[in-house]
């Protein structure tokens, strides 16, 4: 490629040439705003399609704090007497 890409080209640690198998030989760089990824080994080139509207995880740290409020549970723990 003759034109510099807009990020510097980084390995992806693990990643596997979708052409010829080859690991660790997997570069990925953003150019002119696309991101690409690129094999070293054997030129395999093509552009990542990322889907832009996804929908976030809910996790307890992204919930407002009534959101977790209301998700609050009262629990009664029983004593029957008899020994397990």
């Amino acid at each position: 490629m003759s034109e510099l890409p807009d990020t510097p080209r980084r390995f992806v640690a693990g990643a596997k040439c979708p052409g010829c198998q080859a690991m660790d030989k997997v570069v990925m760089y953003r150019k002119a705003g696309i991101q690409y990824r690129e094999c070293v080994a054997c030129g395999y080139l093509d552009e990542m399609a990322f889907e832009q509207n996804f929908r976030e995880l809910e996790t307890r740290v992204n919930r407002t704090e009534q959101e977790k409020q209301e998700e609050l549970a009262v629990v009664r723990l029983l004593d029957t007497g008899r020994p397990t």
